[in-house]
């Protein structure tokens, strides 16, 4: 359980954040860049991470293959190619999530404000043309962070396994473990496949959101 001094650091860390996220927002519009635009470069950012990553499982895929492969020489030179490749794979696979959160972020702050700026109107017509928009918009954008989440959720199936056989072939550096790994490689190639598939359709939905935005 936590203690009282630590839901109050926690509480006080949130509203810090917040508060930051708000300042952000507010000196960014102050030199002409409104929220629309950090949108539009959020989800362009997050496109960009996700085909970053979606190379670097298949590098990772690649090097297991050739792992499997084996026929002679030194496994721990192989070990430490594996190893570099989990590595590499969860720290793109972090910088996937950590950009979606920002997505996440500015797009709660742009509905707000957008919602706020439509109760101004005072024409009737325009107040409904805009809400309209609005409505089309997180339409969108609801099926675009749904297909981010479940494109994120598929690296975490395929970090595991990488983990398991680097941690695995360290502690069995032979040819029966590499043997043994062979088995994991087709289960392997499955969750790459649908998570390569998965980050494609997210990929689609991004570009066709930047276009809705800058359009």
């Amino acid at each position: 359980m936590f203690s009282f001094s630590q839901k109050l650091c926690v509480i006080v860390s949130l509203i810090a954040l917040t508060s930051c996220s708000s300042a952000y927002y507010s000196a960014m519009e102050k030199v002409g860049i409104h929220k629309r635009d950090i949108m539009v470069d959020r989800v362009a950012d997050a496109k960009e991470s996700q085909q970053e990553a979606q190379q670097q499982f298949k590098s990772a895929l690649e090097e297991m293959t050739a792992l499997t492969n084996f026929e002679g020489g030194e496994l721990e030179a192989q070990y430490n190619v594996i190893q570099e490749q989990y590595e590499n794979s969860k720290e793109a696979a972090a910088l996937v999530s950590a950009r979606i959160e920002k997505v996440e972020d500015v797009s709660e702050a742009l509905f707000d404000e957008w919602e706020d700026e439509i109760g101004q109107i005072s024409s009737a017509s325009l107040s409904r043309q805009s809400s309209v928009k609005l409505k089309e918009t997180q339409r969108r954008y609801k099926t675009l962070i749904k297909s981010m989440h479940k494109a994120e959720s598929k690296m975490a199936p395929v970090l595991t396994a990488l983990k398991d056989n680097s941690l695995f072939l360290k502690h069995n550096l032979n040819a029966k473990a590499v043997g043994a790994l062979q088995g994991e490689m087709l289960s392997i190639k499955k969750d790459v496949s649908v998570l390569i598939k998965d980050m494609n359709v997210a990929i689609e939905q991004s570009q066709k959101f930047i276009d809705m935005l800058e359009n």
